[in-house]
């Protein structure tokens, strides 16, 4: 699964069922990572909110029984509506903000995407 190249790892989750959730934090636009990720994983995604923008990229197939969430991209604008950016909570006490957060669920080790 593709990450986009500046992107800072910023923490894991268990998702359930042998998956993860990767947050990674950009300063880079959300224009300019859903355009990366179109190009990268070859499909256009979806737009599944307009406020705040958030558009997902579906890269395997969902198995209901084998897992929590289907493997996927999620990329999400944090400055919209003026927002100063996601607040990175790892980051120390001066935090860290970031313009775009990328959460990225693989498929669970094991199993076959598509």
């Amino acid at each position: 699964m593709p990450i986009y190249p500046t992107a800072e790892f910023i923490t894991s989750y268990d998702a359930g069922r042998g998956q993860r959730y990767y947050l990674f934090g950009t300063n880079a636009s959300f224009a300019d990572i859903v355009a990366y990720y179109r190009s990268a994983l070859k499909q256009r995604g979806e737009l599944v909110y307009e406020e705040p923008p958030v558009h997902m990229f579906d890269v395997g197939r969902f198995r209901e029984e084998t897992m929590a969430f289907p493997p996927g991209i999620t990329v999400k604008d944090y400055t919209w509506g003026g927002s100063p950016g996601y607040l990175n909570p790892f980051a120390g006490p001066e935090g860290q903000r970031f313009k775009t957060i990328i959460q990225a669920v693989p498929s669970p080790a094991g199993t076959v995407g598509r």
